[in-house]
């Protein structure tokens, strides 16, 4: 079974306050991006007796026996033993460390997969649950559809917001910034505007209204971010931000296309539609 993991985007971000468990408690609006990686499950060969996985396409560090696909399916096969191993194929696409959750994304999908192709029958709820377990925005792209996320960022709460059709560009400028450090610059608060009720106003508004902390906290040390940000502006987007902790920058243009803008050879740029 083939499947096409897609990225997500962050319309807001705030952290409001650090949990007695060490996480942080989150509030965000998560979209649909449709760029993505391919995931592959097949058969395992013959005499294999354990799931593995190839990759492809964009290098991603650490041993392979631990990517999130091969947990996520190995949650499946300790509740269901009658599960066969299999041999994933995992062409890598969104970049890693950007903020777009492609990891997350992969993990969630091939849950989705197996559940389809083994025909387990899991509702929603539950493949959502497996998700959660492994990563806090792993249960988003189960239902995939916008919503309002809060507590660790896995929990969530329907948004009448629809962005289809809207025009994006989303530029990754090969920074990768992780996890860790970009909470070390945080400094949890309560947001100047409610999001949900910023949101819902036009997207020409959202400048003065709508923000992502991790952009405030790491500006200063990649000042970079602030860079794309503005060229994107300056190419007519009606709104731009930082995407999660970064570092992939994005802009919206409510009307009209994109201006052309030139960017480094180096830096990875998606251009479509919401």
């Amino acid at each position: 079974m083939l499947v096409f993991p897609n990225a997500k985007l962050n319309l807001g971000l705030y952290v409001t306050e650090r949990r007695p468990d060490g996480f942080h408690t989150l509030e965000s609006v998560f979209v649909p991006l449709p760029w993505t990686d391919a995931l592959e499950l097949l058969p395992a060969p013959a005499g294999q007796s354990e799931t593995s996985i190839m990759l492809t396409g964009r290098p991603i560090p650490g041993d392979p026996a631990t990517n999130l696909c091969v947990r996520a399916y190995a949650l499946l096969q300790a509740d269901f033993p009658q599960l066969p191993a299999v041999q994933l194929y995992l062409h890598k696409i969104v970049p890693i460390g950007a903020g777009l959750g492609g990891g997350s994304a992969d993990a969630a999908f091939a849950l989705k997969a197996a559940n389809e192709l083994f025909g387990l029958k899991l509702t929603v709820e539950s493949l959502e649950s497996y998700a959660r377990r492994l990563g806090s925005d792993c249960a988003f792209f189960i239902r995939n559809k916008p919503v309002l996320a809060v507590e660790r960022g896995d929990v969530f709460e329907e948004i009448d917001l629809n962005l289809d059709g809207t025009a994006c560009v989303v530029v990754y400028p090969n920074l990768h910034i992780g996890t860790a450090e970009a909470y070390a610059h945080i400094r949890p608060q309560q947001p100047a505007h409610p999001l949900r009720a910023a949101l819902a106003q036009p997207i020409s508004t959202w400048r003065g209204t709508v923000s992502n902390d991790f952009e405030t906290a790491l500006t200063p040390s990649y000042p970079v971010l602030a860079e794309i940000k503005q060229q994107l502006y300056a190419a007519g987007a009606a709104y731009a931000s930082l995407s999660g902790s970064g570092s992939a920058v994005y802009g919206l243009w409510a009307n009209g296309e994109p201006a052309a803008t030139t960017w480094p050879v180096e830096y990875t740029v998606w251009r479509g539609v919401l």
